[in-house]
């Protein structure tokens, strides 16, 4: 079906008063316009910006404050926990829920954002409240801060997921998760550059022993507005299918709504496509838990050869590393605009090995490398392995799930993203120690991780739609 969200003179996204029959010609999702792909996928950039801000920052912000880096792996449980309880939560709860005025999904983007707001304002402050070098007071606040964040952007990060399963056909599905990961990573260069752009500018990037410096907690006073202001476009122009028109585009019963299945029941009817991309997820998401915490001290440790989080040294590797993940970020978005946009949904397995190929070999280029400038080949390459592996596994495994539970299954799959973070973070309080403490010891894993993923992507059996 080819025309357009707008010109379906039959579906009304606001609607609440169609019955089954007016809508029952209709059997699969029509083609969204420009304004609808745009409006459900740019305000990732928010989103993301405060995700990359934790991400590329918060190693720096603990080790400032006082945390021993031996025990960094502690701090970087708590996100992904937090992500494997919330999102399957919501995705359930949100594919049983309507709101007539603001759809299934919005409301829980309503009540996220500020909350995300707020807390961005408050972590990077885990050191200004006199609490003291290492306190116990000064870690218990950032650690609270860091699990309230990401619960938090969590629940602001679903609804975009969700929405795109809701919307979006076969034909339109690779332009749809490329874009939305492609204006996830604006939000990150915005968040990566503002630590070392505002130090260019003059704002203090050293404070005092134990506070994160200004130039720190501006960048995340910036991403609490950009992500107020981007979640807000999103809530005022995305109009949501109701109920039964939803229903007959996913073709399932409507009244099969009201038959609640447990997570154990969902869990055993998963089609075999989601078990089989969640493997591979595992090799992937373990080699990303090594990169966010291990980077910025390997590269002090490579480059300016330090590793006394209250030097200057060490403090330029932090800017040096939000520099990277801008390269990062702009290779993303040129890589998701320009080539996965535009490939066939029957070669996204190829495209998803190459993704994590390339980060692997960047990982290892940056556990060996002591040259700063060297440095930006290996993003780029790790680049176009962030944004592959944030579209093609759901793109992958969306196509086998049914429309009656599809936020359940994304809420489930991120299970599959976060446990990998936690079982990496657990494990490298046994392996850190085996490498003699070595960040870029820690950083090659990673690496190697990447590239086993990509050899086991033989497993994957991609079951095909048309709708």
């Amino acid at each position: 079906m080819e025309s357009s969200h707008e010109n379906i003179s039959a579906v009304n996204p606001n609607a609440t008063d169609k019955t089954e029959n007016n809508v029952k010609k209709q059997h699969s999702l029509p083609n969204i316009s420009f304004k609808t792909m745009f409006a459900i996928t740019f305000g990732f950039c928010g989103v993301n910006m405060a995700f990359s801000l934790q991400t590329s920052q918060m190693s720096r912000i603990f080790q400032t404050i006082g945390a021993d880096p031996t025990k960094l792996g502690f701090f970087f449980i708590f996100p992904p926990l937090i992500g494997m309880i919330v999102q399957p939560i919501l995705g359930k709860f949100s594919d049983g829920f309507w709101s007539p005025r603001f759809g299934r999904r919005m409301p829980i983007l309503m009540f996220a954002a500020p909350l995300a707001a707020i807390v961005l304002v408050l972590l990077p402050n885990a050191g200004s409240f006199g609490f003291g070098f290492g306190s116990l007071a000064a870690l218990l606040f950032g650690s609270i801060a860091i699990i309230l964040m990401d619960l938090s952007n969590n629940a602001c990060m679903q609804p975009f997921r969700m929405i795109i399963g809701d919307m979006v056909n076969e034909n339109q599905k690779d332009q749809a998760w490329s874009w939305q990961q492609a204006f996830s990573n604006v939000g990150g260069v915005l968040a990566n550059l503002c630590p070392f752009v505002l130090t260019w500018i003059g704002v203090a990037n050293v404070a005092k022993r134990g506070v994160v410096p200004l130039s720190v907690r501006l960048s995340f006073y910036i991403a609490a507005v950009v992500l107020l202001a981007t979640s807000i476009y999103t809530i005022v122009s995305v109009k949501e299918y109701d109920p039964i028109t939803y229903a007959n585009y996913h073709n399932f019963d409507p009244k099969e709504k009201k038959k609640k299945k447990s997570y154990w029941t969902l869990i055993k009817e998963a089609p075999s496509t989601f078990w089989q991309v969640a493997f591979i997820q595992f090799f992937a998401y373990f080699g990303i838990q090594y990169l966010w915490t291990y980077t910025t001290g390997a590269v002090a440790k490579n480059v300016w050869h330090t590793a006394n989080a209250t030097s200057a040294g060490f403090q330029s590797a932090g800017n040096w590393y939000g520099v990277l993940t801008f390269v990062q970020s702009v290779v993303g978005i040129l890589y998701g605009f320009l080539v996965l946009s535009r490939t066939s949904q029957y070669k996204r397995k190829f495209w998803y090995r190459i993704g994590l190929a390339s980060g692997g070999l960047g990982m290892i280029w940056v556990a060996f490398t002591h040259s700063q400038y060297a440095l930006i080949a290996a993003f780029v390459l790790i680049g176009v392995c962030f944004l592959t592996m944030h579209t093609e596994p759901f793109a992958i495994f969306t196509t086998s799930t049914d429309g009656a539970n599809d936020g359940a299954y994304i809420g489930l799959f991120n299970v599959f993203i976060c446990l990998p973070q936690i079982i990496a973070s657990l494990s490298s309080f046994i392996i850190f120690p085996m490498v003699g403490d070595s960040m870029p010891t820690m950083i090659l894993i990673g690496g190697i991780s990447w590239l086993i993923g990509a050899a086991l992507m033989g497993i994957i059996k991609v079951e095909r739609k048309t709708a």
